[in-house]
């Protein structure tokens, strides 16, 4: 069943044409990639489906329910979070923080004035959020001011504070983006963690080990449009991909 529906959709900037009639769906539970060189569209179409951006033309659903013109705080309160291709975070403020943060804004969905009311049930929030960092290894670190983490670890909070917002469905832009291949390696065995969840996926990507390591369907966009979708395998052997893509050469 199709957790996240992308029907028709097209974006133009200009007389640019970023999108054109892109369709796809996400089974639920499931790690879809999307993967395509420069400027096909892939951000394009994340902003799309985070609602950062309306589409000209087409369909966007969540759970059935339509996400055109839904402000993009309301839809990660309907239970989509996205990790950013430059970690999102607080970088002054300690883990812990970041991470309470999140949980707050999820039990309350905006913060209030009544102060008494926002400390009752704090140590239960926090609880949540010290759970969330020990859920990707942040734990002993979490009285730490997030500046001074790796690039690997900032990523790594970033997915805490996601999964804080306790989501259905997690995007993920390019999440192994500036990392060592350790730290590659290491956030691929995370986001497996993740999926053993339920959480459903979407994950824009450039690295092919990550990909292939991960996807249980994958989509191909190009110049703005779907060249391919399937299977990770039965897409790798797809001519047009490969020219498009993969540089002419199978790998």
């Amino acid at each position: 069943m199709a957790l996240l529906d992308i029907s028709d959709v097209s974006v133009h900037f200009g007389g640019v044409q970023a999108l054109q009639n892109v369709a796809l769906s996400v089974a639920e539970g499931s790690i879809h990639c999307i993967i395509g060189p420069n400027g096909a569209g892939k951000s394009t179409l994340v902003n799309v489906m985070t609602g950062r951006l309306r589409p000209d033309h087409g369909k966007v659903t969540f759970d059935g329910r339509s996400l055109i013109d839904v402000k993009p705080f309301d839809i990660n309160q309907l239970g989509i979070a996205r990790v950013f291709q430059t970690p999102a975070i607080f970088p002054d403020m300690s883990l812990l923080d970041n991470v309470t943060i999140a949980a707050l804004a999820k039990r309350d969905g905006k913060f209030a004035l009544n102060l008494w009311q926002q400390r009752k049930g704090m140590s239960e929030v926090v609880d949540r959020a010290e759970a969330r960092l020990a859920d990707v290894g942040l734990r002993e670190q979490a009285l730490s001011e997030a500046r001074h983490l790796s690039r690997g670890d900032k990523r790594r909070l970033e997915l805490a504070i996601c999964l804080a917002s306790e989501p259905r469905l997690l995007l993920l832009d390019e999440p192994t983006a500036g990392m060592s291949r350790h730290e590659t390696e290491s956030t691929i065995e995370l986001l497996k963690s993740i999926s053993a969840t339920g959480i459903t996926k979407v994950v824009i990507e450039h690295d092919m080990h990550l990909v292939f390591s991960l996807a249980e369907r994958l989509s191909v966009l190009h110049q703005g449009q779907i060249i391919a979708d399937g299977k990770p395998d039965d897409v790798r052997g797809n001519e047009k991909v490969v020219e498009a893509y993969l540089g002419g050469a199978k790998q």
